[in-house]
């Protein structure tokens, strides 16, 4: 039986699969299990910012499990206090839950600004308001906050409270705040929405109407955190600062992490508030310092910076008929197409690059921060190549 028969009668079905077996990794390339390599843009949903095996997090992945893996938040751990203790210096927030996950760390972000309401006096506080085209996790609180019918219609009804208005339309969220808001939740770039930016008018905008209205601003950077977008976290190119932040995907060099960081304005939160069997374990935490350690030293935030305004102008540049828009900040980078996306995703990779949707029309780039010019000039090249096909500018 080939490992593709094993894996689809033994799992449960519920991801549409490429016909591919993955089977090892080092850097921006990956093997499948014939042994031909490909240039990895879907990089685990944008978790591996190192790229594969980065040796700074195998080294700290391998000396942690020798000394200690699990270790429950109601003992007191060396790797979890030098981890915290990071996070809060790099994004300028106060407190940290750690969890394993970024539908985790958006569950808690919504328990906590609850909480928060209620501790303030507010005890009919207890709605949110999300954006349209937003993602925020499938679990029940976080799929509440997601907008696309396809991934809430068939697990309603879900929790109630949640009521969704467009992105970038500041006056649709002043009409959607009220006295019964706990929080507003958005992502700085809207990822499965389609890599779409935020402006900085919009997001200082809604700072100021949470600050106006007595209401928390959770800010999802699952996609977005640790390098990505060019900057540290997405948040800081527009000059603002959460109450919430939601953290996850790339933190911990592959390792399964999230993390709610808690500001100055979050209150009410007692022992048992909330919790996590794995949250926080030193395995994942020591992976994560060591992820932290390599961004920093390495500037890969600059370095996502500069490789993603090469990348878009040079997927600007091309120019074909096929393509509507292509959008983007740092290396996380969309390409609108006029058509379905799957059939140019599919195409990309019988050439030999990786990518993901974002929606049914976007093709999604999120490669390592660590990827090399030659490599992504490989990716241009054949994606030039498959789009020019699309608009029949070029010999099929």
């Amino acid at each position: 039986m080939s490992m593709m028969e094993l894996e689809n009668r033994y799992t449960a079905g519920v991801y549409p699969k490429r016909d591919v077996v993955l089977v090892r990794g080092r850097g921006s390339r990956v093997w499948d299990e014939s042994g031909r390599e490909y240039i990895d843009c879907a990089g685990g949903h944008g978790v591996v910012l190192l790229g594969h095996c980065h040796p700074s997090v195998t080294a700290a992945i391998s000396e942690q499990a020798q000394r200690m893996v699990t270790c429950p938040g109601i003992f007191y751990n060396d790797q979890r206090a030098r981890l915290a203790e990071r996070l809060t210096q790099l994004t300028g927030m106060q407190q940290a839950f750690l969890c394993n996950s970024g539908t985790e760390a958006v569950e808690g972000a919504l328990k906590f600004a609850r909480l928060s309401a209620g501790a303030s006096g507010a005890q009919g506080r207890t709605g949110f308001v999300a954006t349209m085209r937003g993602f925020h996790g499938r679990t029940m609180g976080a799929l509440s906050a997601t907008w696309e019918k396809k991934y809430r219609e068939p697990f309603e009804p879900l929790v109630p409270g949640f009521t969704h208005v467009p992105y970038g339309d500041i006056a649709a969220m002043e009409g959607a705040v009220n006295d019964s808001t706990a929080a507003v939740i958005i992502e700085i770039v809207q990822g499965e929405g389609g890599v779409r930016p935020g402006t900085t008018e919009y997001l200082q905008g809604l700072r100021a109407l949470c600050d106006n209205r007595g209401v928390l601003l959770i800010v999802d950077e699952v996609q977005t955190g640790f390098g990505r977008t060019g900057r540290m976290f997405a948040f800081q190119h527009h000059q603002i600062q959460p109450d919430i932040l939601c953290l996850a995907k790339g933190m911990a060099g592959g390792v399964p992490m999230g993390a709610v960081m808690l500001g100055s304005k979050v209150m009410g939160l007692y022992s048992g508030a909330h919790g996590s069997t794995f949250g926080g374990n030193p395995l994942a935490c020591a992976a994560s310092l060591a992820t932290i350690d390599v961004l920093v030293q390495e500037d890969l935030p600059a370095q996502a910076w500069r490789k993603g305004q090469h990348l878009l102008d040079r997927l600007r540049a091309m120019g074909a008929r096929s393509v509507r828009e292509v959008r983007g900040l740092g290396l996380m980078i969309g390409v609108e197409v006029r058509t379905r996306a799957q059939p140019y995703l599919e195409a990309m990779m019988a050439r030999g690059v990786l990518a993901l949707p974002a929606g049914s029309t976007v093709i999604r780039l999120l490669p390592p921060l660590t990827i090399g010019a030659e490599d992504l000039d490989a990716v241009v090249a054949v994606m030039e190549e498959v789009l020019r096909k699309g608009d029949g500018s070029a010999s099929r």
